[in-house]
């Protein structure tokens, strides 16, 4: 299997002098210290830690991943990538929302769950994370670090009360979160809770804009308390309601769609301008993602006869098993440790978020936890790093794919989602059960390889069956899964 390749790109201009942050300043009290006696090695300070999540962004509306057919200014998001390091080969958990969620704050797989296909669907309903599950923000907790969820939630929390009474029992402050500012999905965005309770009903026009301040000032805040800190922020944007604020109406030319994408850029810009201003830049490191891909209700195709292409060079769309449905845009920023510029083509998944958070603060977790991450921070910090186990994808049909280097295999005929052929029209004309693409030579699955490479499909299979058996697809033991799992 080739190994990931990992290039460099134009060189960004120097970045502004940061202030002295309190790290740095403590670490000048320990030296002047040093005179009254012996000191101690110091571990390196632990940086912050700030998770972007958007809603239904396809890989093709960031400018600088589809030079040939975005149509889309991205200046903030491009900035990211001048900075840091862009994952060419990055996937949500899932082509749909609330399992991807799951597999970020948890490193599992949430076709484990009880969620055999897609999201949750009423806004007050048990949590998708079990009570006694290790989460990401509450092993950062353990570990020091104040943690903040400002946004979409989408995993399930139980709602008591009417109107302005409502509170919740069981929602991000139960699974790991100091804080929480935010709304449960987004067919129920316009009441907005802070911590367990609902403090505001508000027009969806108006909620990119409040995350976008509420963000902001939490790492303000947490930059002046001076400890290390985890913002999980969950964009609502651009996902529907698709409601760019006036500002911003027609500024793409594109239409909503594209005037929302370019709102929700210049949120991620507010989140870099708190950070600067904060003079915590060289000490946090800065992940950006996407939930899925792009969802049908953007209108690709108008969009695509004005020269821009949601999905890039890949076929599908958000719900689909197909590379648009869940490739996804990925940026990582850490300075003085990632090359700016990079360009990495090794396989991740966000599933790789937490044990990857979990190495970069020097921690182990437990054998019971993110039994399907893999970290990718020696590939952030530019050193050697094979190439990742098999990636698996799921659909919001509740179909599989597995992918393993160049070979992906999807077990179903058609599209696993809402695009067409959706797998029962692909049935009813004759198409093969499974397909199997060549992704180095044939990225937008044009050519189904499965009866010429049998071999592969049944590698493939064996593959995938051993990490359902297993309840995990990394090393470890055996855990079980909530439900038994049928992928065929």
């Amino acid at each position: 299997m080739p190994a990931p390749r990992t290039k460099l790109v134009a060189i960004p201009e120097a970045l502004p002098v940061q202030p002295p942050s309190r790290r740095c300043l403590a670490a000048v009290t320990l030296v002047v210290g040093f005179l009254a006696g012996p000191l101690a090695a110091e571990p390196p300070p632990r940086p912050n830690l700030v998770v972007i999540l958007a809603d239904d962004l396809g890989v093709g509306d960031v400018a600088c991943l589809n030079p040939d057919h975005g149509r889309i200014a991205t200046p903030h998001l491009d900035r990211l990538a001048r900075e840091g390091v862009t994952f060419t080969d990055a996937h949500s958990g899932s082509s749909i929302c609330t399992p991807t969620r799951y597999g970020l704050l948890t490193g599992r797989y949430a076709w484990r769950t009880r969620l055999g296909h897609g999201v949750l669907k009423d806004p007050s309903c048990p949590p998708l994370i079990a009570a006694d599950r290790l989460t990401l923000p509450a092993f950062l907790r353990d570990h020091g670090y104040a943690t903040a969820c400002i946004g979409k939630w989408h995993l399930g929390f139980q709602i008591e009360g009417e109107g302005l009474a409502a509170r919740t029992a069981d929602g991000p402050l139960t699974r790991g979160f100091d804080a929480f500012v935010g709304f449960t999905y987004s067919r129920d965005m316009g009441r907005l809770f802070e911590g367990d309770r609902l403090i505001q009903t508000l027009e969806p026009v108006e909620m990119l804009p409040l995350l976008a301040a509420r963000a902001a000032a939490t790492i303000a805040d947490e930059a002046a308390a001076g400890r290390p800190f985890f913002l999980y922020l969950a964009l609502n944007s651009p996902h529907t309601p698709i409601a760019p604020a006036a500002a911003w109406q027609g500024k793409s030319g594109l239409g909503d769609y594209a005037d929302f994408v370019m709102q929700t850029d210049a949120a991620v810009g507010e989140v870099l301008a708190a950070i600067d201003a904060a003079g915590i830049t060289d000490d946090t490191l800065v992940l950006f993602a996407s939930d899925n891909g792009c969802s049908p209700e953007a209108k690709p195709a108008a969009l695509a006869r004005k020269g821009h292409r949601v999905s890039g060079a890949y076929r599908g769309l958000k719900s689909d098993i197909w590379e648009g449905g869940h490739r996804v845009p990925c940026f990582a920023r850490l300075p003085g440790r990632a090359a700016p510029g990079t360009v990495c083509d090794r396989l991740i998944c966000l599933t790789d978020v937490m044990p990857t958070l979990a190495e970069l603060i020097g921690a182990a977790l437990p054998d019971d936890a993110a039994e399907d991450g893999v970290s990718f921070l020696p590939t952030l910090r530019g050193e050697p790093q094979p190439p990742r186990s098999p990636v698996v994808h799921h659909s919001a049909k509740g179909r599989f794919a597995i992918r393993d280097g160049r070979w992906k295999l999807c077990l179903c005929p058609g599209s696993g989602g809402w695009s067409q052929p959706t797998d029962g029209k692909a049935e009813q004309t004759g198409l093969p059960a499974v397909q199997l693409y060549d992704l180095a030579a044939d990225a937008a699955e044009k050519t189904n390889l499965a009866t010429a490479r049998p071999d592969v499909v049944d590698r493939l299979t064996a593959t995938l069956e051993g990490f359902v058996a297993k309840g995990r697809s990394t090393p470890g033991p055996r855990r079980p899964n909530d439900r038994p799992v049928a992928f065929r």
